[in-house]
Formats: C-alpha cells, structure tokens, sequence
C-alpha cells in the first residue's frame, strides 16, 4: 500500500482508517508498512483533520489490539502455526529460537525491547504468547514499546510532515 492510497482511506474515512490502518500493520500484514502509516496519520493530524494526542491514542490503541490478537494465536494455536512454519521455512529456526530464548530469559524487558526493532516489533507477540506469558507481563511492557514507537513515528509526521511531503513529491 502506498503513500497516496492510504492518504486517501484517511480522508475518506478519518479517525477510523487510522485505527483500523494500524491495527493491520500491527497485525504484521503485508503491504502497511509503519515507516508510511505513522508518519501520515502524524502528518494528518497536523494538518488539524486529528488532535495529536488522538492519533496517538488512536495508534496505540489500534498497536495494541493488534499485539493481543498476534499474542491470542500464538497461545491458541502459536505451536502449531510456529512448526508449520518451520517445516516450509527451516532456515529460520535458529532466529526463531533466538527470539523465543529472548522472551523466556528477558520476559516482559525483551517483548518491550522488540517492540522497538523493526521487523521484530510486531511478531514478538505470537512468541510471547506460545510462551504463555501472564497478560499482567506482557500488556505493561508491550504498551510501552508501542506507545514509545508510535510517539516518535507520529510525531515526526506532525512535525516534519511538510518536509516528509516535499520529499515524496
């Protein structure tokens, strides 16, 4: 999904496309990409069609339903999903490992963490949940990093959004 085309959800049908925008990138989809999402929804609410702190809320609200329903399957069915997966893609056991050794050794610090790396940031929640960790664990440290990665990629589209526009024209 491109620049234009998700602009165009947010005119069309505002605060909702947001949320329902983000809560798709965070449910690790292809093709909404945050590096666009965010910084538009910034942008957008710069241009006074959101309040900042809306789009924040809304973006971490819509972050955190998305982390909960990747963090539901993989403590429903995580197991399952994570052995066929490996069966079609064996080369990435070992960074499948690695990350279910973060989560089990770091807990809550390492899903906090992850949230903040890109790529990792979203899946991290399907391993927290195969692990089983206590929503108590997971849901404070998961809200942190959410919110810090929403905050700095919102805010440089409220702030920089005219300059980010320049750049994409």
């Amino acid at each position: 999904m491109d620049f234009s085309t998700i602009n165009g959800y947010f005119q069309q049908y505002g605060a909702v496309a947001v949320f329902v925008i983000v809560l798709l990138e965070y449910c690790n989809l292809p093709g909404f990409p945050a590096g666009i999402i965010m910084p538009l929804a910034g942008m957008w609410a710069a241009q006074g069609n959101l309040g900042f702190w809306t789009a924040i809320g809304l973006s971490v609200a819509a972050g955190m339903l998305g982390s909960l329903i990747l963090y539901a399957i993989g403590w429903l069915g995580g197991q399952l999903f994570l052995n066929a997966y490996l069966k079609k893609f064996p080369s990435h056991q070992a960074g499948i490992d690695r990350t279910l050794d973060t989560v089990r050794r770091r807990g809550g610090w390492g899903v906090f963490a992850s949230k903040l790396i890109p790529m990792v940031r979203t899946i991290i929640s399907i391993p927290a949940g195969v692990l089983r960790m206590p929503l108590r664990q997971y849901v404070p440290s998961s809200l942190a990093g959410v919110f810090i990665w929403n905050f700095v990629f919102v805010g440089a589209g409220y702030v920089g959004g005219e300059a980010i526009l320049q750049y994409l024209a």
